[in-house]
C-alpha cells in the first residue's frame, strides 16, 4: 500500500491541472520547477508532495 495523500495535496494538485495542464509531465523534476513557478510554497516537502502527486496523475491520463 502507498501513503495516503491529504485532501490539501489532491485539492491544489487537480486545481493546477485543471489551470496549466499543459505545464505538467511525467518527470519529477519537470514538475518541482513547474509547482514552484505556480504558487509560493514554503515548504521543501509540501512542493515535493505535490509535484509527486501531479506525477503520478500524468502518468495515470497517459496510460488511459
Amino acid at each position: 500500500m502507498g501513503r495516503i495523500k491529504t485532501t490539501l495535496i489532491k485539492r491544489t494538485a487537480k486545481k493546477l491541472m485543471s489551470d496549466s495542464s499543459d505545464r505538467f509531465t511525467d518527470k519529477f523534476d519537470d514538475n518541482k520547477k513547474s509547482v514552484t513557478e505556480s504558487l509560493n510554497v514554503d515548504s521543501k516537502k509540501l512542493r515535493n508532495t505535490i509535484a509527486g502527486y501531479m506525477t503520478k496523475l500524468k502518468r495515470r491520463e497517459n496510460t488511459v
